[in-house]
């Protein structure tokens, strides 16, 4: 029972829990990132993006993790809800970061960008890396044209982040119409 606890103690401090993900509210920093999508590379701005509308950035772990590629497929089947309601999506990572191209192309199924993170620098300025590691905590933001968090959500599983998020969009956009 100790070695259980000590494993499950030690796999916590690897891991580590994310800094306080931003509050709605607050100014959400800006960044440009290598980005890809179905595999062609481009650089993402996310001033850029939010001149065009609402903007859907999640982070997540790795690239061709179990949970990653889990939420990419849910998030590459919504991508026409987000074009619909003129929000941009974008998924981000520091982990396999030489992989964000093939990840864009196969498990985003070429339906939105991914951008790399090398050493979680994005992630950290959005408080949402792991403090242990060089990694991103799968945290989900809904970011308003004006710059503002509207949505900001933290959770290990992949299962709410899209509808935490298109929720957030189609509130966002009922009392913003196009």
């Amino acid at each position: 029972m100790r070695r259980l606890f000590a494993a499950a103690a030690l796999a916590g401090l690897i891991a580590g829990p994310a800094l306080a993900a931003l509050k709605e509210g607050e100014t959400a920093p800006q960044f440009t990132a290598n980005a890809f999508v179905g595999g062609k590379a481009f650089t993402f701005n996310l001033d850029a993006a939010l001149k065009k509308g609402p903007v859907v950035l999640y982070f997540f772990p790795a690239a061709f993790t179990k949970g990653c590629t889990i939420e990419a497929h849910e998030f590459a089947d919504a991508a026409e809800q987000y074009q619909k309601l003129g929000a941009t999506l974008i998924g981000i990572t520091a982990g396999n970061t030489d992989r964000v191209g093939e990840f864009s192309s196969v498990e985003c199924r070429s339906k939105f960008p991914v951008a790399a993170d090398p050493g979680a620098k994005i992630a950290e300025t959005y408080h949402s890396k792991m403090t242990a590691m060089p990694y991103s905590e799968r945290t989900s933001y809904v970011i308003a044209p004006d710059g503002k968090v509207i949505l900001a959500y933290t959770e290990m599983s992949p299962d709410q982040h899209v509808t935490k998020t298109l929720d957030a969009v189609k509130s966002w956009r009922s009392a913003h119409p196009m």
